[in-house]
């Protein structure tokens, strides 16, 4: 017997209308051309605490009895579990205490402070958050949130997939990020009860691979920073690998250059932020053209709660890996014009320098000579290529750094 069910879902759909948004989903034409699929998004990171995660803490929360909700809650998340239990227990009266590790990234901690909870920060893992929240739960007779493995929270994040099949009843295949999975858990036993032939893919770091090594009968190996630390889950749930297994057509993993390549093309084809787990469907769409071309994908923004600096990281890296930024390190004869010369060279074929250093202490070259580092900007990486050839030609040897 499956741990929840249709009616489920569509329960939670009704407790939880007005208080979560029906949030946008549209085709991505430029998406679509890129991946040749036929690519719908579904913007959860426009949630109002950027995650999907409202949904099935909210329907938790108004299941809980009159006596749980006046001694109060605990919850234990790397980020957005915690942010939607926080911000709807304090809308509703309830006391929310929230354990996440200490490693958490600044803007969620800071976020779910804001809604009012209190936070502790402890261990280093969310499996060490994890007991010692059961701890607290215990001793102070609170009751625990899970984030994915509790029948309620998992029908709350399936009402996702009642608003993307109400609106796109054609959708062939689902592309869900698996952390615990509670939400594909409540997505494919909606999906699949409401159309039996739709694809539900699971999509997992290749650092965090939990789930898909569970279902292969082997231990879990995961480790490793990841961008994506709201699906980095060591040990999913009992209750939703069940369903996974038994309702999920493949899982599929993707790397971190893929992650991080998928959160600049949201941003910039489509843009909208998203975070390393909100960018996970589109990363594996990519990395798998041949599953899916031709067909008819839907895919969920889950999350946009990323560090604004790890963000920045990130576009530059993205700038740095497809060309357009380079940092050349270039050798020439300490003369006049020299520099002047190497300007004009880089400008007049399309580069913009945007940073520039002179070294003539720190170096290998001759006495007589100096070397330049200079951070350029370029159309792509012919146009950088270009430059580099027309420097040397020049008889300005060039290293990229």
């Amino acid at each position: 017997m499956m741990f929840i069910s249709l009616d489920d879902v569509k329960i939670a759909a009704e407790k939880i209308k007005g208080e979560v948004y029906n949030t946008r989903q549209r085709r991505s034409i430029t998406l679509s051309k890129i991946t040749n699929a036929d690519v719908y998004l579904k913007f959860e990171n426009r949630q109002f605490t950027a995650s999907f995660k409202e949904r099935g803490a909210l329907n938790r929360l108004l299941n809980l009895s009159d006596e749980e909700k006046a001694n109060g809650v605990i919850a234990m998340s790397a980020g957005n579990h915690a942010q939607g239990v926080s911000f709807h227990a304090a809308r509703l009266g309830i006391p929310a205490t929230i354990v996440m590790p200490r490693n958490t990234p600044t803007v969620k901690v800071e976020h779910t402070e804001a809604h009012g909870a209190h936070v502790i920060l402890h261990g280093l893992t969310l499996a060490e958050a994890a007991a010692y929240a059961h701890e607290k739960a215990t001793e102070e007779n609170l009751t625990f949130i899970h984030p994915y493995d509790d029948a309620d929270v998992m029908a709350g994040q399936g009402t996702v997939a009642l608003e993307i099949l109400e609106q796109f009843p054609d959708i062939q295949d689902l592309i869900i990020p698996i952390g615990g999975g509670g939400l594909i858990s409540g997505i494919a036993v909606a999906a699949k009860t409401i159309n039996p032939d739709i694809r539900v893919f699971g999509v997992q770091t290749a650092l965090y691979p939990s789930m898909k090594q569970i279902l292969n009968k082997e231990d879990p190996v995961c480790g490793g920073s990841t961008i994506a630390e709201g699906i980095a889950v060591k040990y999913p749930g009992e209750n939703t690998r069940k369903i996974v297994e038994e309702l999920v057509d493949d899982i599929l993993l993707v790397t971190e250059n893929e992650l991080e390549s998928a959160i600049s093309l949201l941003l910039n084809v489509e843009k909208t932020v998203v975070e390393g787990a909100g960018a996970a469907g589109l990363a594996a769409v990519i990395g798998n053209k041949p599953l899916f071309e031709g067909r008819k994908v839907a895919m969920i923004l889950t999350g946009g709660n990323i560090d604004q600096r790890l963000l920045a990281t990130v576009l530059m890296r993205d700038m740095a890996r497809s060309g357009r930024l380079a940092r050349l390190r270039i050798h020439l004869m300490d003369r006049p014009c020299a520099l002047a010369d190497v300007s004009r060279l880089i400008g007049d074929n399309g580069g913009n320098i945007v940073e520039i250093s002179h070294q003539r202490i720190f170096t290998h070259v001759p006495a007589k000579d100096t070397s330049i580092e200079v951070a350029i900007e370029t159309r792509d990486a012919s146009q950088l290529e270009k430059i580099v050839g027309i420097l040397e030609d020049a008889d300005f040897p060039v290293s990229q750094l």
